[in-house]
C-alpha cells in the first residue's frame, strides 16, 4: 500500500478549502450543485456505463444492457437520458425499421472518463486492502 506523504496531506486540505472554504456547511443546499453533478455522474450504473462506452465507442441500447450485468431497462433508459442530458454522451437515431439508436462518449465524457480510469486503477491497486480491513473489521 502507498503511504500518504504529509504534503499529499497538505495539498488536498487546501484543495477542499478552496472547493468549501466559503461555504457555510451548515446549509447544504449551498453544495448541491456538486452534490448534484457527483450524483449523476457517480452512480454505480453510470460508471459502468461511461467506463463500457470508453471502452466500446459505439453501443446500441440492447448491447449497453448485456454489458452492465443487472440494470433494469428503465434504470439503464434513465441513466442514458441523465448522462446525455449532462454532456456526458450523445445519442444518435438512425430513422430505420425498426429504429437504431447508438450511443457514444462525447469529448466531456471523454474527459471524465479519465478521471474514472484514474479511480479504478486505484480500486484495482488497493483491492486487497479493502478487503483485508473488511475481514479486520467484521472479525471473520
Amino acid at each position: 500500500m502507498e503511504t500518504i506523504t504529509e504534503n499529499q496531506k497538505v495539498r488536498a486540505a487546501k484543495k477542499l478549502k478552496k472547493m468549501f472554504g466559503h461555504v457555510d456547511l451548515r446549509d447544504t443546499s449551498l453544495i448541491c450543485p456538486i452534490r448534484d453533478v457527483m450524483a449523476v455522474a457517480s452512480d454505480k450504473w453510470s460508471i459502468l456505463i461511461v467506463l463500457y462506452l470508453g471502452y466500446f465507442p459505439v453501443l446500441r441500447f440492447n448491447e449497453l444492457k448485456k454489458k452492465v450485468y443487472g440494470i433494469s431497462n428503465k434504470v439503464l433508459s434513465e441513466r442514458l437520458k441523465h448522462l446525455e442530458g449532462d454532456g456526458y454522451l450523445k445519442r444518435t437515431m438512425y430513422p430505420e425499421v425498426p429504429v437504431r439508436v447508438e450511443y457514444k462518449l462525447t469529448d466531456f465524457g471523454h474527459s471524465y472518463l479519465q478521471k474514472l480510469i484514474e479511480l479504478t486503477e486505484w480500486a484495482e491497486t488497493h483491492k486487497n486492502c479493502v478487503i483485508s480491513n473488511r475481514t479486520s473489521y467484521h472479525g471473520s
